[in-house]
């Protein structure tokens, strides 16, 4: 399996959430609303998820194993960086 587009979405407001992300893979799949905050040891991804009946939050869609989460948060961290980067310098140039 691929991630072959991110495409992520700032949050303006103040916030614990910084982005919410999009991802497809291999070409073929979307998952929409992972989204990206900051949290007491630096950022994290959060998989897209409901509210159940009982009040607690489930995962609609969410990695199988570790090794896989951890690839997914890696790209959308890196790409999320980079978005910040691509901000800060057209605002530089203003």
């Amino acid at each position: 399996m691929q991630i072959t587009d991110v495409r992520i979405r700032k949050v303006t407001k103040e916030s614990k959430m910084k982005a919410v992300v999009s991802i497809t893979l291999d070409n073929e799949f979307v998952v929409h609303d992972i989204k990206v905050i900051e949290g007491e040891k630096g950022l994290f991804i959060a998989m897209p998820s409901r509210k159940a009946a009982d009040g607690e939050y489930r995962d609609i869609a969410h990695p199988i194993n570790s090794e896989t989460r951890d690839r997914i948060q890696r790209m959308i961290l890196e790409r999320y960086e980079v978005a910040l980067l691509e901000v800060d310098d057209t605002e530089a140039e203003v």
